[in-house]
């Protein structure tokens, strides 16, 4: 068998409803005749929705194939014993010229007994934001499934949101059971477990190109729905320059900040997992000790297998990666 080495994946580019330009604008990627591109999957296990191999040997293979294949090679022997053949996170960038609807997500408790795969919990790395965005992260007050009901029902839940503003450099945790919805004006990273299942709680009222109002999922959405108030909204994470900063630690996903502006050299001899090397801003070159170097750019993620052990990446000027893996 051939040697396995850093793996760049073929872009998935959707249309939405709420979806922008931004990631044609600001990231140079070309989403064809799609009218806006409201995602674009970079690295996905979805069933029905695979990310492919771009580069090397393996260009033209799925991601979930290679899994198969390369095992704890590929993702770490702990990592395949728990996922099995289906890669654990799913990476996008989202842009949002239009509110996204109110939603929440399930837990892995409740997507078990749904039979609907893993729950999702996700993180949002904000790469750009006009002035004034905002998002909604939780409720601003008490809530239990009476009140919530009363509330929605009458056509008021806006007014019990909790309101954030966004800026560039701001992350937030989303845990699945949050209510949430991303606001017009922001470009963000978002990783998450690999789940496609969103319940629509409230869409603005607003109604899609055939004038139909998109289906909401009220029922689905009460047993998801964590009423309690968060003690944390917005994390807090100190970003050191040509330092490896904690970010984000949990069951589904640890990230990490490499902010560099000179060469710095990774060691992941003691992680029994993949690494995702997700570049959010500047451009870099990666060694991982080949003949051949790769050049990662903004908005560009490579998946780093757990049999590569160092890699080293080389800034043209200040870059900015989110470093993922499960631990």
């Amino acid at each position: 068998m051939q040697s396995i080495y850093p793996i760049k994946f073929k872009p998935i580019f959707k249309d939405k409803i709420w979806g922008g330009q931004k990631i044609k604008s600001i990231l140079n990627m070309d989403f064809g005749e799609l009218p806006n591109c409201g995602e674009v999957w970079l690295l996905s296990g979805v069933e029905g929705d695979p990310s492919v191999v771009e580069n090397g040997y393996l260009a033209g293979n799925e991601l979930n194939e290679l899994v198969e294949v390369f095992m704890g090679d590929l993702v770490g022997d702990r990592v395949y014993d728990r996922f099995g053949d289906q890669f654990p996170i799913l990476v996008k960038v989202i842009d949002s010229s239009d509110w996204l609807s109110i939603q929440v997500h399930p837990d892995d408790a409740l997507a078990r007994k749904r039979g609907i795969g893993y729950g999702k919990t996700e993180m949002w790395y904000v790469m750009q934001a006009d002035k004034d965005a905002q998002l909604i992260s939780g409720f601003n007050k008490e809530m239990n499934k009476e009140e919530y009901l009363k509330v929605l029902e009458a056509g008021e839940l806006k007014s019990v949101m909790n309101y954030e503003a966004v800026q560039a450099g701001d992350v937030f945790f989303m845990p699945a059971g949050r209510v949430h919805a991303l606001g017009p004006g922001t470009l963000i990273a978002e990783i998450q477990q690999t789940s496609d299942t969103t319940y629509r709680i409230y869409d603005w009222d607003r109604v899609d190109h055939t004038g139909q109002m998109r289906e909401l999922h009220t029922e689905e959405a009460l047993d998801a729905i964590d009423f309690e108030l968060p003690e944390e909204v917005k994390t807090t994470y100190e970003a050191q320059l040509n330092h490896t900063s904690k970010v984000i630690e949990s069951p589904y996903f640890t990230t990490n900040m490499l902010q560099f502006d000179q060469g710095i050299k990774k060691d992941y001899s003691q992680l029994d997992s993949f690494v995702m090397l997700f570049n959010v801003e500047g451009s870099c070159m990666l060694d991982w000790g080949a003949e051949e170097k790769m050049t990662l750019k903004a908005g560009e993620i490579v998946l780093i297998p757990n049999l590569i052990h160092a890699v080293a990446l080389y800034p043209d000027a200040t870059c900015k990666i989110l470093e993922v893996y499960i631990q």
